[in-house]
């Protein structure tokens, strides 16, 4: 997009946790402009006009309609995005769906059908396959110089599962615990970085706090067309944080303090009724105050190593390690000017370009593939075929 053109306009459904983690995105890049929102609650539509402008509705079809949306980006609850996606699609409008895709591969489908349909493109995002760290080990892998990608080793350690939670959120059935909402991000990872072609699935889950009655860890093995395999593990009941072997770098690219250790736990103790953790949810929404720090790196998405037949490499914030066969070098990522860069190239691409990115529905259905083929794999303890994969 050049420098004269108008910034594209975008219509969010949505302003809870994922849309805040969007803001600064929004706020901080030019070639787009926030011009309508839809939510149930008053207050954040108000305060959404109070700093964008633009029209607010109760309704997904109204906004859909509003002439000024090019792009409709759905940040509902994971089985919601279905019922948005289809939405937008119908007023002929192109989606951004933030991960995962949907909740099953029925909706899935449809999700893709009717933005094919309509003429419209289909991202799925944002997801940590967007990193910019991500993207550079993306490149050396298909220069070819290092050799074939062998082996992928993936891990994260967080105290997801005692943050707070909508009851849904616990409820595996409705996109509840860890593999919705946190391992499509390693999957999307490991995939663009195995050439996306999974083959088979043999995992293993972890289901261990009756009080947060869903997945909070699994470990998984997946194999990929052309001989390469990944080892996946996460855990959200974690005391360990992963974060320390990542320069006390955050998730979402912000200094952390190890002196906040605990803190997680802490406040949910303090929360003593269902009603009193959804009000703690409910704060760290758009309007509510509770926003994130602002980024000095890049996001990740904890310890990542690739290994190639020349060289290994380890994924961090601030770039990728590269352990060759006789000497070692540091590729240091672009300086971050702005957050989510990748994620606003992906939709400049695709509103005035016509440009899909990798992270097409798709992709995005064969991320979701896997996270399905995990619980079915640790609950029938054998191997599952995978189906529905698509390369990059």
């Amino acid at each position: 997009m050049t420098s004269e053109a108008a910034p594209v306009g975008i219509g969010v459904i949505g302003l809870g946790r994922g849309f805040v983690l969007m803001l600064p995105a929004f706020r901080n890049d030019p070639r787009v402009k926030l011009v309508a929102a839809c939510a149930p609650r008053q207050s954040s539509r108000t305060a959404f006009q109070y700093e964008f402008g633009g029209n607010t509705y109760e309704d997904a079809d109204s906004l859909c309609a509003d002439p000024a949306v090019e792009i409709v980006y759905v940040a509902t609850p994971h089985q919601l995005h279905c019922e948005h996606v289809i939405a937008a699609a119908m007023a002929g409008k192109h989606v951004l769906v933030d991960k995962p895709l949907a909740v099953t591969l029925d909706h899935a489908d449809r999700m893709i059908a009717a933005c094919r349909d309509a003429g419209v493109h289909l991202l799925v995002g944002p997801s940590h396959s967007f990193d910019a760290p991500v993207r550079i080990a993306g490149e050396l892998i298909e220069a070819g110089e290092l050799g074939k990608v062998r082996m992928i080793n993936a891990f994260n350690y967080t105290d997801f599962l005692y943050r707070p939670r909508r009851p849904e959120e616990l409820d595996t059935g409705k996109g509840g615990g860890v593999l919705f909402s946190q391992g499509v991000h390693q999957i999307d990872i490991v995939r663009l970085l195995a050439g996306g072609l999974g083959e088979t699935v043999t995992a293993l889950t972890g289901n261990w706090d009756p009080a947060r009655p869903t997945e909070g860890a699994y470990s998984a093995l997946v194999s990929f067309a052309g001989g390469a395999f990944a080892s996946l593990t996460y855990s959200g009941y974690a005391h360990f944080d992963s974060d320390e072997w990542m320069g006390w770098t955050g998730e979402l690219g912000a200094e952390k303090d190890p002196q906040t250790y605990g803190d997680a736990r802490r406040k949910l103790a303090a929360a003593r009724s269902a009603d009193e953790e959804i009000r703690l949810k409910s704060a760290r929404t758009y309007g509510s105050g509770d926003m994130p720090k602002p980024a000095t790196r890049h996001e990740h998405f904890g310890p990542i190593i690739v290994s190639l037949d020349h060289a290994d490499l380890r994924l961090t914030p601030e770039g990728v390690h590269v352990y060759g066969d006789t000497r070692r070098e540091f590729l240091p990522a672009p300086p971050l000017r702005t957050p989510r860069t990748e994620v606003i190239d992906a939709v400049v691409g695709a509103a005035r370009d016509e440009t899909p990115p990798a992270q097409t529905g798709a992709w995005g259905r064969a991320s979701l593939e896997i996270c399905l083929a995990i619980l079915e794999s640790a609950k029938s303890r054998s191997t599952v075929t995978l189906k529905h994969q698509t390369g990059i």
